[in-house]
């Protein structure tokens, strides 16, 4: 590892504590649908759809919830277009790549441990 917790308090004293935005944007991203959502969008633009049936389980109001969130945060982007019947697309922001591009080795890590982890 590059840089350990402590090196990271000692920079940014306060850091992870509960009244640290910090908190936030993990509870956000590292959410049960948060991280799926964000998952699924890695391979590209989706329609609402396409994301719910990507995103296997999530309701649709957890879906719409979990949107607006990361929209709201700057990782996702929402494009409406007007047409009949309306089309809205969501896609990763470049924030939301650089994220992915940083959570993506966690992913593959669980992917190869996660029967292995469960199995005990």
């Amino acid at each position: 590892m590059s840089v350990s917790y402590a090196q990271m308090q000692q920079e940014s004293p306060g850091i992870f504590t509960e009244a640290c935005p910090t908190r936030t944007v993990l509870d956000h991203i590292t959410s049960k649908w948060g991280i799926l959502v964000l998952l699924s969008l890695t391979d590209g633009t989706l329609r609402w759809g396409e994301l719910r049936r990507s995103v296997d389980g999530i309701s649709e109001k957890m879906l719409a919830t979990t949107l607006r969130t990361l929209a709201a945060d700057g990782l996702v982007a929402r494009t409406s277009y007007p047409e009949v019947p309306p089309r809205v697309e969501y896609s990763l922001t470049p924030r939301g790549v650089e994220l992915m591009e940083r959570v993506m080795p966690l992913m593959t890590w669980i992917q190869v441990n996660a029967d292995d982890i469960v199995r005990r």
